[in-house]
C-alpha cells in the first residue's frame, strides 16, 4: 500500500506543477527550433482532431441519410448512437492518444529536450542554494548522465525500418483496445455486467500495486457508474503508457534489466501516477495535445532529480541495482509542497538519510 497511498499520489501531482513551471522557465524552451516543432505540433493536432471524428462524421452521414426517408426528430436513439460511438471512442479505444503516440514515435526524438531541461534543473538547483555550504549539495545529473551512451538503443532503432516500427506500436495498441473493447461490451451481459469492471480494476491493481488499493478500487468500481470506472481506468493506464514514454530518455542511458525495470516502476508507482495523470489528462486535448507533450517531457527531467540519486559514472552495476528500490521516498513524501525545492537527500555510510 504504501507505494500507491495518496500522500504518494498527491506529492506526485504536485511534482507535476512544480516540473511544469520550472520547464516553462528554461530559455531554451523557446528556441527557434522549438518554436518550428510548436508549428508542426499544431498542425499535427488539427490532423489529429480531423481523422478522429471521420467515424462520426460517417455515422452522422449514414443518419441524414436514413432521416430522409424516416422522421427522426422525436427520436433519441440516433442522439444515443453518436453519444455512445464518441464514448467507445475517446475513452474505451483511446483513439486520440493513439494517435498522439504514433506521432511521438515518428517525429524526432524528444532525448534532446529531456537533456536541455535536466541541464537547467541543475542550474536552477545551483543558484537557489548558492549561499549553501556546496559539500552539503547534491550532485549533478546532467552533466553525468550525458557520459552515458544511447548508442546500442539507437543501433536498434536503426535496424527497425519506419513502417516495422509504426506496425509494432500499432500491433501493441491493437492488443490492448481489443481487451478494452471486449471488457467494455461485457458490461452489457446480463446478471454479470455490473462486475465486469470492478473485477478488472481489481485484476490491474493487484498485479501493479497489490491487493489493498485493488480492493478499494474494487469496492468503489461497484457503486460508481460505468462511464467513471471506464474513465478512470483508461486514465490510469493511459498514465503507464506515458510515463513509459516520458522516462525512455532516462532509460536509454541507465541499462536496467526487465525484472530491475519493473520494480523501479513499482517501487514509485503511487508519485509516478500522480505526476502522470494531468499530463494523460491534457494530451487528449485537442490542438494543444502535442504541445503538453513536449512540456511533459520537460517537466519528467525535474521528476527524475525527485525519485532517484545522482548517477554514477557508466558501468557502475552496483549503482544501477541500488537505484531499483526508492531509498529517499520517506523523506520527499514527508516535506511540504513548499519545501520540495529544498529537497536534498543523501544517503549516508551507515543507510541513514538526511536533508
Amino acid at each position: 500500500m504504501s507505494n500507491f497511498d495518496p500522500n504518494a499520489f498527491v506529492r506526485g501531482a504536485q511534482l507535476t506543477l512544480v516540473g511544469a513551471n520550472r520547464a516553462l522557465q528554461n530559455p531554451k524552451l523557446f528556441t527557434t527550433s522549438h518554436y518550428k516543432q510548436a508549428a508542426i505540433a499544431v498542425c499535427a493536432g488539427l490532423a489529429i482532431r480531423v481523422v478522429l471524428n471521420i467515424p462520426i462524421y460517417a455515422v452522422k452521414a449514414i443518419l441524414l441519410f436514413i432521416g430522409l426517408f424516416v422522421s427522426l426528430d422525436h427520436e433519441t436513439w440516433d442522439d444515443a448512437i453518436l453519444k455512445g460511438f464518441g464514448f467507445v471512442s475517446k475513452e474505451v479505444l483511446q483513439i486520440p492518444f493513439f494517435l498522439m503516440m504514433v506521432m511521438s514515435n515518428i517525429t524526432p526524438t524528444l532525448d534532446n529536450l529531456f537533456m536541455e531541461s535536466l541541464q537547467w534543473v541543475d542550474q536552477t538547483y545551483v543558484q537557489k542554494h548558492k549561499s549553501d555550504d556546496p559539500t552539503q549539495l547534491r550532485a549533478m545529473y546532467y552533466p553525468m548522465l550525458k557520459m552515458y551512451s544511447t548508442h546500442g538503443e539507437k543501433q536498434k532503432r536503426e535496424r527497425r525500418t519506419f513502417l516495422d516500427g509504426v506496425i509494432l506500436f500499432a500491433s501493441r495498441y491493437g492488443r490492448r483496445a481489443a481487451i478494452s473493447l471486449a471488457v467494455y461490451l461485457l458490461t452489457f451481459v446480463p446478471k454479470i455486467g455490473s462486475f465486469v469492471l470492478p473485477a478488472a480494476s481489481f485484476y490491474t491493481f493487484n498485479k501493479s500495486v497489490g491487493p489493498v488499493p485493488a480492493g478499494i478500487v474494487f469496492a468503489t468500481g461497484l457503486v460508481l457508474p460505468k462511464a467513471y470506472v471506464v474513465s478512470f481506468l483508461q486514465t490510469y493506464f493511459v498514465s503507464r503508457s506515458l510515463m513509459s514514454q516520458l522516462l525512455k530518455p532516462y532509460f536509454d542511458r541507465v541499462q536496467f534489466t526487465k525484472e530491475q525495470k519493473k520494480m523501479w516502476f513499482v517501487d514509485r508507482s503511487g508519485v509516478i501516477f500522480g505526476f502522470g495523470v494531468a499530463f494523460a489528462i491534457m494530451v487528449r486535448v485537442p490542438l494543444l495535445g502535442v504541445l503538453v507533450y513536449g512540456i511533459a517531457q520537460a517537466s519528467t527531467a525535474y521528476l527524475i532529480t525527485k525519485i532517484t540519486e545522482p548517477p554514477s559514472p557508466p558501468g557502475d552495476k552496483e549503482w544501477v541495482q541500488s537505484e531499483v528500490r526508492w531509498r529517499n521516498k520517506h523523506v520527499l513524501l514527508d516535506l511540504p509542497m513548499s519545501r520540495l525545492d529544498e529537497f536534498n537527500a543523501k544517503l549516508m555510510g551507515d543507510g541513514k538519510i538526511v536533508s
